[in-house]
Order: C-alpha cells, then sequence, then structure tokens
C-alpha cells in the first residue's frame, strides 16, 4: 500500500513506539493523527510531525470515535491504523504483600487487549465504508502491537503477557476476516 497522503492514526502515538510510529508514517508520506491520552505528548509528536494530536482513550468507545472524527475531518478516512497504546505494571501473582489486586490486572487487559479490539474494529468500519484505493481492492491496514511477553513474559508480567497474549490471538482472525474486504491486519 502507499500511504503517501493517506490519513493515518496511532494510538500511544505521544511516547515510545507509537512517537517513533507516527514519525515514520510522516516521513513515509502519511497525514498523521496522534492519539494518546496524554495530551501534551501527543502535542509535541504532532508539532514535531506536522500532524494533529487528539486526546483519546483507547478504552472508550466514545473517545475513539470523537477522535477518528477529527482525524477524518483533519485529514480524511483514516486508511491506516497503528494500535501502540499501552501500560506496564509489574506485579507478581503473590508478592510480599500477598495477591495482584484484580483491579491491576484488568486495567493492564482493559488498556493493551480491550483498547486495541476498540481501535480496530472502529477504525475497520471506518475503512469498510470507503471505496477501494486500487485495483487490488486495498482500503486499509490496522497494525496491532503486541511483544515479545505474549510468548515469553518473565515474573511479573502476568497481566502484561496475558494483554499482549490477546493481541496477537485477535489479531489472526481479524486479518482472515477483513482481507477479503480489503483491509489487512497485522
Amino acid at each position: 500500500m502507499d500511504i503517501r497522503n493517506l490519513a493515518a492514526v496511532v494510538t500511544g502515538g505521544g511516547s515510545g513506539l507509537g512517537a517513533a510510529t507516527a514519525r515514520a508514517l510522516a516521513a513515509a508520506g502519511a497525514k498523521v493523527t496522534v492519539l494518546d491520552v496524554n495530551e501534551e505528548g501527543a502535542k509535541a509528536t504532532a508539532e514535531a510531525i506536522g500532524g494533529l494530536a487528539v486526546r483519546c482513550d483507547v478504552t472508550d468507545p466514545e473517545s475513539v470515535q470523537a477522535a477518528l472524527a477529527q482525524a477524518r475531518d483533519r485529514h480524511g478516512p483514516v486508511r491506516v491504523a497503528v494500535s501502540c497504546a499501552g501500560i506496564v505494571v509489574g506485579a507478581r501473582v503473590v508478592g510480599k504483600k500477598g495477591a495482584m489486586p484484580l483491579e491491576t490486572f484488568s486495567k493492564v487487559v482493559t488498556v493493551n487487549l480491550i483498547g486495541t479490539f476498540n481501535v480496530m474494529r472502529l477504525a475497520a468500519e471506518e475503512m469498510l465504508a470507503q471505496d477501494p484505493l486500487n485495483d487490488d481492492g486495498e482500503r486499509g491496514v490496522i497494525v496491532n502491537t503486541a511483544s515479545v511477553a505474549a510468548f515469553e513474559g518473565q515474573i511479573g508480567q502476568c497481566a502484561y503477557s496475558a494483554s499482549k497474549g490477546g493481541v496477537a490471538a485477535l489479531t489472526l482472525p481479524a486479518a482472515r476476516e477483513l482481507a477479503p474486504r480489503g483491509v489487512r491486519v497485522m
């Protein structure tokens, strides 16, 4: 897919891998919207690449819908969606202070896995509503960021590993479902 002049959104784009991804997409000619709960980080990345910054909570459907609408208004319909938003909370299943609080596990899974699915489903819906970009039927591409921790988690990474294992597991069936309709998922 030639991404020049196509609209791209990057979650977690205010820092780390998300910011690097936003920079790479902009360098390749995409029109990038940087999504992050860290509004200042998103603004810094967007300013550096000539993109748009939007505060977005990937776990909130309305927040993602509003962010996609802002991106669409500025750059056109999303054709590239990269999910880099994620959190890491190191905690043992049973540590010195007892069992890991269930809220800790739930929060990591909610942000990393459910947030990725939320962005994927809404971006795919927007992509599928568009005409194909070319004779190959391409409508868009979705990149879900997992981690080697999905398969090789370390002590203290149960929540993170489970969330990233879930991201890896959801990507293949989503790819099988959406590929015949012109949306690649990886």
